[in-house]
Order: C-alpha cells, then structure tokens, then sequence
C-alpha cells in the first residue's frame, strides 16, 4: 500500500543488512517519510537510493503531486546526494551511480516520456558533484538542473540575436555542488542564472546564491523556478508557460535582467575552457 514512512524504514534495514535496495517514491509523497529518510537512512549512512518520480510540474494529478519540494528538503540532510536528470540517458547513469555509492543517494525525474535521445550502450559512473558544460557563451551563465536544460539551451540559442552569448552548464548534482565550476562562472559573466523545476523558496538557486555569499564572491544570481504558492492543477506545458519555466519565459526573465545588469569590463570574451 502507500506507506512511505513503512518503505524508508524497511529499506534502511535491507541496506544496513548489505543489500542496495532502490525505493521508488513520487517526489511529493516523500516528503511524508522525512523523518525516517533522516532518522533512518541519513543517520546511519546507509545506501538507500530514492528514486523520486514526478519531480516538478506534474499537471493532471492536481495540486497535491507537484513535487516542487525535494530540492530543498532532502539536500539539508547530511551525507546524501542529491541529483537530476537531464534526459532518460542521464537517468540511466545517475541510478547506477546512487547504487555504487556507499551512502544515500536521491535523483528525481518528471512525470511522462523522455524525450527520445539515443541511449548509450554501457552504464557509466558520473564523478560526485561534477556539471556538464554543453554551451559556451562570454556574457552569462546559466546553471540548468534536471528538466530545464534543454529549455535553457534553446533559450541561449534566442538570445544569440540578442547579443547575449551565455554558456548552458548541466549541473547534475543539487549536492554537491559542482563549487569550482560555479565559482570560476561567477568571477567570469556578467551574471548567473540557476533554473530548476522545484519552488523558489529553497533549493538549487538558493544553493548556488549561499555558496557565492560564504565565498565572498561579488555575483549577480537570477533565480528561475516555481513561485512560492500553491501551484494549480494544469496541464504540465501550461503551467511552464504560466510560470515563465518555458524557453519563452526564460528568455524574457534573461533578457530583463540583462538590461539591468551591464556588462563588467574586461569579462567578455574570456572562456572557462580555453586559457
């Protein structure tokens, strides 16, 4: 039955009894077993993965399965990780990554399809805490996570024609973070732009913006995500479009927050790649 509190619980003993076990939770109905993913799993370092379906927007479901919430509650809890998926390829990797691990692990996924893309033969480990440069650009860095990557290189695409060059970085990994390429970005562009699928109160845009306050790094951060409300049923496109998660919307938040960020002299041009 559902009984999520129950699931945790008889996972962590399965792990501290040398097994791997996987619990395969929605995103929103975890949030009723906290205190066992804390008390349970996190408190004794055990190797549970939680597989988090419905991870954002989820539409039809209504209000109460959007899972806007566990990029902000499970990445307080010490020792887990805490990852999303680009597409269903990357998916594939990061479980068997949670699995090799030898503590917690969480990746969370949307509701639906994937998006089509060519699965690779083999399952690779992905390196803990580590993004993915996809895109290049000398004036902005937008920090992707999960589903909104390949929302945000398009955006990067669009706003070519409008001189803004952004480079799109995959960031995998909610915890850890990926701290020296984010902070490499932060000295670099102009200003930095998180996008996530998860509420604004919390989460990876506040993540990165706390790390750029303990290091002391002088960083303009434009924060993309779900608004901090209560969220109504819809259809999963139009509450993106709603809510300014699709490319139109990221390219008009960009584009605003550009004219009021002018260029910093002597950045444009300088790549993160190439000396």
């Amino acid at each position: 039955g559902i009984a999520e509190q129950h699931a945790v619980t008889f996972a962590t003993g399965l792990a501290c009894e040398g097994m791997r076990p996987v619990a395969a939770i929605y995103s929103t109905f975890l949030q009723r077993a906290f205190d066992q993913v804390m008390h349970d799993t996190c408190l004794m370092h055990v190797p549970v993965t939680f597989a988090l379906d419905r991870g954002g927007l989820v539409g039809a479901d209504g209000p109460t399965h959007h899972g806007l919430y566990d990029l902000v509650y499970l990445p307080v809890l010490p020792g887990i990780v805490v990852m999303a998926p680009k597409d269903e390829n990357e998916l594939r990797h990061m479980l068997y990554t949670a699995i090799s691990l030898d503590g917690p692990a969480a990746l969370r996924y949307p509701r639906g399809n994937g998006i089509g893309i060519q699965l690779d033969p083999d399952f690779k480990r992905l390196e803990i805490g580590k993004g993915e440069i996809l895109r290049e650009g000398a004036d902005i860095a937008i920090l992707a996570l999960g589903t909104m990557v390949y929302p945000c290189l398009e955006a990067a695409a669009r706003l070519e024609s409008s001189g803004i060059h952004a480079t799109v970085i995959n960031a995998r990994f909610v915890k850890p973070l990926d701290e020296e390429l984010i902070c490499v970005l932060a000295a670099e562009k102009q200003f930095l732009v998180t996008a996530e699928e998860g509420t604004e109160a919390g989460g990876f845009g506040a993540s990165v913006a706390t790390l750029l306050q303990d290091r002391r790094i002088p960083a303009s951060v434009l924060r993309i995500a779900v608004p901090d409300r209560i969220i109504p049923h819809g259809a999963p496109n139009l509450l993106h479009a709603k809510y300014g998660l699709d490319v139109d919307g990221i390219v008009e938040k960009i584009t605003g927050f550009a004219a009021d960020h002018p260029s910093r002299s002597g950045l444009k041009g300088r790549s993160i790649l190439r000396p």
